[in-house]
């Protein structure tokens, strides 16, 4: 990696790092360690234990303080919702974490660049590299700038919020209904890219949802069953 390109990644990310070995640990993945067979190279595992622990905490405090009316549960779906590992991989593709990582060649051929879980687990170890290095403003302001569009889109009187197919199943249940039954009708877009559309099916009335997984594309489904049976 260059001195260009690991510059040119701060300026994505919003920070500059006063120590680069903290930049570099946390873009170096288990597997480029291993077979560099060298003591001297860390990678950046425990580092996402300590992201995991600073984004719980700041979007926790973010939530709190953003949706003050709202119940534990509400706040705790949101949360979920938020920091899940499609959410997590896709704000590390858009500061192109993917492109700067070390990786072993095994994971290297085996499209590591492009995985979900290991996409997450590099935005987590981010986190905690910029804590490190700057404390815990800096870390916030990477992690408030990330989920801003998102949080911006939460609708706080949505009180189903996320749980669409529990709230359809107790609707069905309330109506005398059969159970909603889901079905995947359809995937578009590339392996590390996939888009799921699905079909929920309720007495005689149907919906469709799409998502990046299929439970996504489960609850969006249902939530547009829910809307449409109490238009």
């Amino acid at each position: 990696m260059t001195e260009a390109n690991l510059g040119a990644f701060e300026e994505r990310i919003g920070h500059r790092f006063a120590d680069r070995d903290l930049l570099t640990r946390a873009l170096t993945h288990k597997s480029y360690s291993h077979e560099a067979k060298d003591e001297l190279i860390r990678d950046n595992e425990t580092f996402e234990f300590l992201g995991d622990a600073v984004l719980g905490f700041v979007m926790g405090d973010l939530l709190f303080r953003r949706f003050p009316t709202l119940d534990e549960g509400a706040l705790s779906k949101i949360k979920a919702y938020l920091v899940s590992a499609t959410s997590l991989a896709a704000k590390a593709r858009d500061y192109g974490m993917g492109e700067v990582i070390y990786l072993g060649v095994g994971e290297e051929k085996s499209g590591g660049r492009r995985k979900d879980s290991l996409l997450a687990n590099l935005f987590e170890a981010m986190i905690a590299a910029v804590y490190l290095d700057g404390g815990i403003d800096p870390a916030r302001r990477l992690i408030e700038s990330s989920f801003a569009a998102d949080v911006d889109r939460i609708d706080a009187d949505d009180l189903l919020f996320h749980d669409y197919k529990t709230a359809l199943q107790e609707r069905a249940q309330g109506q005398g209904l059969p159970l909603p039954e889901y079905n995947v009708i359809g995937e578009v877009g590339p392996d590390h890219e996939k888009r799921f559309i699905v079909e929920v099916k309720i007495g005689s009335r149907t919906a469709r949802g799409e998502g990046s997984s299929k439970k996504e594309a489960q609850q969006e489904a249902a939530k547009h069953a829910l809307r449409e049976s109490s238009g």
